[in-house]
């Protein structure tokens, strides 16, 4: 037993991975990192990107893609399925042994989509299509556009990941798009057991612009200055703490007791991008202050070396609701609006995994003429 297991058994939350490369399949870390209480796994553009560009793993796969489609595109999303497939396998056993509570894998649609409704819809359906795996998550980001593709991927039974949650206004829209969905799915006789679903809100991003700001208010010298000051690295967890407040009121009360008659599951609150950006604060500043039943935290990996090592395993996520709030308004009251922190945020993600997508695409034809195979693209 490790952190990890009582951060489940106590803390109530589902710690994740937040990486996924073809060395922890072949190699059995994957399997290791289960072992030791990892209940379910996250991944997105860069990450692949990565695990794609760090070795010569995928060279024989990719070669042979590459002869059979001539496209680097179709040869980076045979890379990906094919790892992801075997990630949803081994955390299948789980999956199963949870009642479809955890073992869940997740994979993105292509980032260039964001603000493609239309588009977002065809590529998730295709996903879902093509790893035909229970536990598959399809991740679809946040943007205005993508809200109604997630509600209608939940309308037709899909388990969907909603991604780059940066703001409550959009957490709220997220929620409406998921319970709308199920009823969607229940009027035309579907059955909303079968559907499983996370709100990804990512969390130190927040800290990272919103201290950005702070410090410019700081410098800025005035009345407001020293009170910027003491705001430093409070952003984050207070807007999360707050969103959590919202979790629970919408996941009660009449309209969601009907669903979950039925057997509707909650979409449970992820908390991504917790590792600390900034090394004058905690390490586990994102993790054991945001534990709490019925969420996941997706961490990379050594974030949860940390966990087991010297984390926190109590309830933290609804302590000082109010200090919260007094933050998010302290905020305000010295020009940092946390609105539009959140515009900027999803902005800068959209276009940092469209640009991670678009740097593997150009790694990989580099890759095919070292390999001597003549390729080209759709992009």
């Amino acid at each position: 037993m490790t952190r990890l297991h009582d951060l489940f058994d106590t803390g109530g939350q589902s710690p994740w991975i937040d990486n996924l490369k073809r060395g922890y399949l072949t190699g059995g870390r994957l399997e290791e990192l289960i072992a030791e209480g990892v209940r379910g796994l996250t991944s997105n553009p860069t990450i692949m990107a990565k695990a794609i560009e760090g070795g010569d793993e995928y060279d024989d796969q990719f070669r042979e893609s590459i002869r059979r489609h001539g496209d680097v595109l179709d040869a980076y999303w045979d890379l990906v399925v094919t790892d992801v497939s075997d990630a949803l396998d081994l955390f299948r056993p789980l999956y199963d042994s949870s009642g479809r509570g955890d073992g869940f894998v997740s994979i993105e649609v292509a980032p260039n989509l964001a603000r493609d409704t239309e588009g977002t819809i065809e590529a998730a359906r295709s996903l879902h299509a093509r790893i035909d795996r229970p536990n598959l998550l399809v991740k679809i980001p946040a943007s205005a556009e993508g809200v109604p593709a997630i509600r209608r991927m939940i309308s037709e039974g899909r388990n969907i990941n909603v991604t780059l949650i940066f703001s409550i206004e959009r957490y709220d829209d997220v929620m409406e798009a998921y319970m709308g969905g199920l009823e969607e799915l229940v009027a035309q006789g579907g059955d909303p057991a079968g559907v499983s679903s996370v709100a990804s809100f990512f969390v130190s991003r927040v800290d990272t612009e919103a201290d950005r700001r702070l410090q410019w208010v700081a410098k800025s010298g005035g009345a407001a200055a020293e009170r910027a000051r003491g705001l430093e690295g409070k952003a984050a967890v207070a807007q999360a703490r707050l969103a959590y407040q919202h979790f629970l009121a919408r996941f009660s009360g009449p309209r969601w007791d009907a669903l979950a008659a039925k057997g509707a599951r909650v979409q449970r609150p992820l908390w991504a991008s917790t590792s600390t950006k900034n090394p004058a604060y905690p390490d586990l500043a994102y993790v054991d202050t945001l534990i709490g039943p019925d969420t996941v935290n997706t961490m990379p990996e050594e974030t949860l070396e940390k966990f087991v090592d010297h984390g926190d395993v109590g309830r933290t996520l609804v302590g000082d609701v109010e200090g919260a709030r007094q933050v998010l308004a302290a905020l305000e009251s010295v020009g940092v609006s946390i609105s539009d922190v959140a515009v900027t945020l999803e902005e800068e993600g959209i276009a940092a995994f469209e640009k991670s997508f678009d740097e593997v695409v150009d790694r990989l034809k580099e890759k095919a003429a070292q390999l001597g195979e003549e390729a080209h693209d759709r992009a």
